[in-house]
């Protein structure tokens, strides 16, 4: 490493000082709900055990799920590794609560690119979208980064939406993630004028983050991956949904069949996994947001484009870096998988991939295949060439792995 690089880290971590106060404060807060949530829910050791089969009403997994009601502060929850990814447990929960005929709006513009398959916008619709079973879709643009109130509540007036979509985090877009306040702010709007239509948060990437969680914000529903905050880089599988009770109980026989719902599904030997992730979740989520602002501050110092700034308040956990070219976002993602623990000797290039239109190139050599939660960068190939980075299972690790992503990007 060159003595100008070194000195800009030094200046850098001087900088991101008080951010990382902030972080810890939040974190102690996190774990404390954590913590108080294995208390009070009575986590025993018995609960580690597993089921294999059916795994009907198995105890283990169902105080999972009270652990995650708990901790949510909501009615009720469905914690399985049956769901596979974040855009899984969306799909199920959209297939859940909605009915040929209904409208489902999304007030944060266009959902992640997956969803955007799933719902069935675009040209190419798949046979299994929303929009083949006769569901509408609608969505309101942001405003400045913020929801376009007025328009939202004159459409809601109308008393014919079934559903209303909030996708916290950014996606591959360009605008900025959504705090909790916003989030709040836009449901209290809502209920002025519409008291019934559902209120989901697409919550991934965003646990732990902040001090609250869109339940406690008057969401009737939000969702999320294991694969991201609330696994930790521990849980190898699964995703959650947390709401209202009737709501989980749609979404449930839904996952399985009507009439079962929550009553099966085997946790197969996860249990101590998913205890152990979200017990470590705060912490690591510390550690990710950590890496982003170092990430962020070091490539703003060497002339990029970058969103969040180290110094905004961030929703989530992931940091755009806007590099330019193509071959800057590929060989910073080749940096990131450089910098990692394993196959560090791979050289990912961009590829195609079921659910985006563009090629796409993804860096991840992580623990558990697509962790996102774990160091890794990934990107669309299409102007302006932006680079989505998220994770770092601890802050030390995550900053030599971006270190390495711009020494290589800079050679």
């Amino acid at each position: 490493m060159n003595a100008d690089l070194e000195k800009l880290i030094k200046e850098v971590e001087e900088e991101i000082k008080p951010q990382f106060q902030e972080l810890d404060r939040i974190c102690e807060i996190n774990s404390k709900k954590v913590l108080d949530a294995f208390q009070e829910c009575d986590l025993q050791e018995s609960h580690l055990s597993s089921s294999t089969g059916y795994g009907i009403d198995e105890p283990g997994r169902n105080k999972i799920e009270e652990i995650y009601s708990k901790i949510f502060k909501a009615e009720d929850a469905l914690v399985r590794t049956q769901l596979i990814s974040g855009t899984h447990a969306l799909t199920v929960t959209l297939f859940g609560l909605l009915r040929p005929g209904d409208t489902m709006i999304s007030i944060t513009g266009a959902p992640y690119d997956t969803l955007q398959t799933v719902i069935g916008i675009g040209e190419d619709i798949s046979k299994s979208s929303l929009k083949a079973f006769n569901i509408n879709y609608e969505q309101i643009e942001l405003v400045n980064n913020d929801f376009d109130i007025d328009t939202i509540k004159k459409r809601l007036s109308e008393n014919n939406v079934k559903l209303v979509e909030i996708q916290k985090s950014r996606g591959y877009s360009t605008r900025e993630t959504l705090t909790i306040e916003k989030i709040e702010k836009v449901i209290k709007a809502i209920r002025e004028v519409n008291k019934d239509v559902i209120i989901m948060v697409d919550n991934c990437y965003g646990e732990f983050v902040e001090e609250k969680e869109p339940i406690e914000v008057g969401a009737d529903i939000a969702v999320g991956s294991l694969m991201k905050n609330l696994g930790a880089g521990i849980a190898t599988s699964g995703a959650y949904i947390v709401g209202r009770k009737d709501l989980i109980e749609l979404c449930a026989e839904r996952l399985t069949s009507p009439g079962i719902g929550k009553e099966i599904g085997p946790s197969l030997n996860q249990n101590p996994l998913l205890l152990k992730g979200l017990f470590f979740a705060p912490s690591v989520v510390r550690s990710s947001v950590k890496t982003a602002i170092f990430a962020s501050r070091m490539l703003e110092r060497l002339g990029y484009n970058v969103e969040p700034k180290y110094n905004d308040k961030r929703g989530d956990i992931v940091q755009t870096l806007m590099l330019g070219t193509e071959e800057k976002l590929v060989k910073f993602c080749q940096g990131i998988q450089k910098g990692s623990p394993i196959d560090s000797n791979v050289l990912p290039y961009p590829g195609d991939m079921g659910g985006y239109e563009d090629k796409v190139i993804m860096a991840a050599g992580t623990f558990t295949q697509g962790s996102t939660i774990e160091l890794s960068c990934d990107g669309p190939i299409r102007e302006p060439y932006i680079a989505y980075m998220q994770g770092g299972l601890t802050y030390e690790y995550g900053k030599l792995g971006i270190l390495k992503a711009i020494e290589f990007m800079q050679k």
